[in-house]
């Protein structure tokens, strides 16, 4: 049991949902990510979502896009994360998730990069463009190293989709709150609530959910019919816009609202 399933037994013994904050790496340094996953840590944060820059990411509305470009232009690679990930672990134990895409991955060597993800300090990973079905040897990789395979269901998941999901996801499932890119807008109609329930038919690991959760309110309705909140461009945008105290601030007001 790695830190990420810790994480979830011990808040489902106390009836609690996990607040994961999610932000880019790199953006606008190295260093200031380091000091940004310190504050979430300190406001409460259960589990800490890095993104790894990509040129492509297919995944990422306007905002996470636009933080990627400048974590490039700022020399931010999959190694250097990894040297903030092991960086960090001298500073806290929050269990540490990689958002990145599989060019990275590949280019860098799926052998190499879990064997040094875990000797950093990663616990979990997320390649929302590495289908299960394509992922056996990261997979079987992660697994052998205890670190979490995350794979994402969306509103158009098959039952044959989700079974396939649920069989290989370790740590959390991942359900996409819409079907469109990060950022894009929550729609609070029942939907969601629909779509897990169908999912813990098959499956009873956790699902957090992400993707258009910007405001508090929206946080405790998801918290209410889920297991854990990811909050990502919200987050991103308001890094890059405020003073640490309205980061800290919002910070708070979410773990707040997520229950």
């Amino acid at each position: 049991m790695n830190r990420i399933e810790k994480v979830f037994k011990k808040l489902k013994a106390q009836n609690k949902k996990a607040f994961i904050p999610y932000i880019m790496a790199g953006d606008p340094s190295i260093e200031k990510t380091k000091e940004i996953v310190i504050m979430f840590e300190e406001c409460g944060a259960d589990i800490a979502e890095l993104g790894v820059p990509f040129t492509d990411p297919l995944a990422d509305g306007p905002t996470i896009q636009r933080a990627a470009e400048r974590a490039l232009k700022n020399g931010v690679t999959l190694k250097k994360v990894i040297a903030l990930v092991k960086d960090l672990r001298q500073k806290t134990k929050i269990p540490l998730v990689l958002m990145t895409y599989y060019n990275p991955v590949f280019k860098y060597g799926e052998e190499r990069f879990i064997a040094d993800a875990k000797d950093a300090g990663v616990d979990g990973v997320i390649i929302p463009d590495l289908p299960p079905d394509e992922a056996g040897e990261v997979t079987r990789l992660a697994k052998n190293a205890a670190v979490a395979s995350i794979f994402l269901l969306a509103p158009t998941s098959t039952d044959e989709r989700i079974k396939k999901v649920a069989r290989a996801s370790t740590g959390f499932i991942y359900y996409v709150s819409i079907t469109g890119i990060t950022g894009a807008q929550l729609l609070l109609d029942g939907s969601i609530e629909k779509s897990i329930n169908g999912i813990r038919k098959i499956s009873d690991k956790p699902v957090a959910v992400g993707f258009g959760i910007s405001m508090p309110d929206e946080a405790e309705a998801v918290a209410g019919i889920s297991d854990g909140v990811v909050i990502g461009s919200a987050i991103v945008k308001k890094a890059q816009a405020s003073l640490d105290k309205e980061l800290r601030d919002f910070l708070l007001k979410l773990r707040g609202a997520i229950k």
